[in-house]
């Protein structure tokens, strides 16, 4: 799977290690940057990640800042990005069963790792259920 990345200096440490695990497991990474720990801006790069997925250049982004509460707002300002900001591998599970999250919303000062790659597995193990849930998701895209 084409997996968008994007992190801001806060969120720099899990991006990386997210990435890595992502490659391990055999997933084609997109990293959007940040590069390092040197403050910038979140927006600059949640956008381009979110961008991938909204063209359908990657299947699924990941974005991660601090708290993953504004890199989660700004990739939902991009037509097409269903994105959702878990602290748990159920939620996770619940926002592609349900909602069909294209993206992943992550934040570093309050996620570990370990809990943190247990919310990406998951989130990219689930298949969206449809149903009733599509017209729901359809509403969303109105």
């Amino acid at each position: 799977m084409n997996i968008s990345l994007a992190s801001d200096h806060g969120g720099y440490r899990l991006k990386t290690q997210i990435a890595h695990y992502l490659q391990e497991m055999g997933h084609n990474v997109k990293d959007f940057g940040t590069f390092s720990e040197e403050r910038c801006d979140y927006p600059d790069f949640a956008r381009l990640a979110a961008q991938a997925v909204s063209v359908g250049e990657c299947e699924r982004g990941i974005v991660v800042c601090t708290t993953g509460i504004g890199v989660s707002i700004v990739a939902n300002k991009v037509h097409g990005v269903r994105c959702a900001l878990c602290t748990n591998a159920d939620m996770a599970h619940m926002t592609r069963a349900h909602n069909n999250a294209n993206m992943l919303a992550l934040g570093q000062k309050y996620t570990d790792t370990d809990t943190a790659l247990a919310i990406v597995q998951q989130f990219l193990a689930t298949d969206f259920e449809g149903g009733v849930h599509q017209r729901r998701v359809d509403k969303i895209e109105g």
